[in-house]
């Protein structure tokens, strides 16, 4: 932990990653605004228990209205923060929706909205943030991935998966458009938490109804049994809490000790494996075109 608290916001912050984030930041010391959507409506109790939470703690964490999928939205809670506290300092991708169910009987409406919440949302975030940290020469992101970009991913979450690996593939190119104004990068990659969150509680599913039957009678048990199967290969005592744990890890890092990319996956899928080789292959091509001064310290491990 820095001497200085941070002020950090956290996008999805309802449930979840977020709100185990935003909690354990705030009880680490930083300042912490937790954005999420519906603050007065469906949230609501959402927002009165973080309320509680700081205020019997003595901890600075506080709901902030926030839809990650409306840009005067977003643009409202940054300036909120801002009018608050005069700075940002880190901020927590985390906002994001799983959906289950056959590719196929998705509609390419379902893929773009998926890909709003997934991927859209951190760019309307970016674009009101990255002013503020660029000005002041230093800010941390923060993207919460997932380890089905590079791991031994199942089916039947297709739009969710190629969603987050549009976002890693973004993260990395925002690491080295933004190094230079002392700007830096971490991406949090958790693995499959069968419990702890409300993904696949909350997941959502196709639109297609029709073409989602005619797989049930090949896939039906197959696909009713996956998230058994996902939860049978989990180790006993481990727990979503891990990650944020280790958000806030990063976060307390002093600047250019931070890792670039970072794994919490308990069933281990693989994708740790293949990320240390991808990174170290992406530092070397950089350093054969020449533009190694955009790499991060700890580019690749």
């Amino acid at each position: 932990m820095t001497h200085r608290p941070n002020v950090v916001v956290v996008t999805g912050a309802s449930s979840g990653f977020g709100n185990l984030t935003a909690r354990a930041l705030a009880e680490a010391g930083h300042h912490v605004y937790a954005g999420m959507r519906a603050t007065t409506d469906r949230n609501a109790p959402a927002v009165a228990a973080l309320a509680r939470f700081g205020k019997e703690r003595g901890l600075h964490a506080a709901a902030v209205e926030m839809d990650v999928q409306d840009q005067d939205s977003v643009d409202a809670a940054i300036d909120h923060v801002m009018t608050e506290q005069g700075r940002i300092d880190v901020v927590i991708h985390n906002a994001g929706h799983m959906v289950l169910g056959p590719a196929e009987a998705f509609t390419p409406d379902q893929l773009a909205a998926v890909y709003d919440i997934n991927v859209l949302s951190t760019q309307r975030v970016n674009r009101a943030v990255l002013p503020i940290m660029r000005r002041r020469g230093q800010g941390l992101l923060v993207w919460v991935g997932s380890s089905s970009t590079r791991g031994g991913h199942p089916p039947f979450l297709a739009p969710y998966f190629a969603a987050k690996a549009a976002m890693d593939a973004l993260a990395e190119s925002y690491a080295a458009e933004a190094v230079k104004f002392g700007i830096e990068t971490t991406l949090v990659i958790p693995g499959a938490f069968p419990s702890g969150t409300n993904h696949f509680a909350h997941a959502g599913a196709p639109a297609d109804t029709v073409r989602a039957a005619e797989y049930d009678e090949l896939y039906g048990r197959l696909r009713s049994t996956m998230a058994e199967t996902l939860s049978d290969i989990f180790p006993a005592g481990r727990e979503a809490g891990e990650v944020a744990d280790e958000i806030v890890r990063v976060v307390g890092l002093p600047q250019g000790e931070r890792p670039f990319r970072t794994h919490v996956d308990p069933s281990r899928d693989g994708s740790e494996v293949v990320s240390i080789m991808y990174d170290r292959i992406r530092a070397e091509f950089y350093r054969r075109i020449g533009i190694d001064e955009l790499l991060a310290p700890h580019a690749s491990l």
